[in-house]
């Protein structure tokens, strides 16, 4: 099954959606801030990861411009999963290569589901 690094702060949320893909048969692993998130996929290289933007040490848009310019890091596909709603932000992650911009408390646990299984090109039934 793939390999997902969840980048997050909340360890609720954490525990809720990690344990959710974990009990599904994904490999999730987590860091709570985005410097010890960008050592982490530099070196698991994973399938996906997925991110949020507002974090300590190193924004979530920080962390994608510098996978981007990261030959070994530029092409893992990204979910932004944050609440940060403003059109500046979602153009930015965008811009900067995300497969996809979902705003937490708009999405249940299987539309995140869904959007994964899109990304890493899995049947999505």
């Amino acid at each position: 099954m793939a390999k997902i690094i969840f980048i997050e702060d909340a360890p609720a949320l954490q525990k809720i959606l990690g344990g959710f893909l974990r009990d599904l048969g994904y490999n999730v692993t987590s860091a709570m801030d985005g410097e010890a998130g960008l050592a982490l996929i530099k070196k698991e290289r994973p399938d996906l990861v997925l991110l949020d933007l507002i974090l300590p040490k190193k924004s979530g848009l920080e962390m994608l411009e510098e996978m981007r310019s990261d030959n070994s890091t530029s092409s893992i596909p990204v979910i932004v999963l944050t609440n940060v709603e403003s059109s500046e932000s979602v153009e930015g992650a965008l811009r900067l290569g995300a497969k996809a911009y979902l705003v937490k408390t708009n999405y249940s646990l299987d539309e995140v589901l869904e959007k994964i299984k899109n990304v890493l090109g899995q049947d999505a039934s």
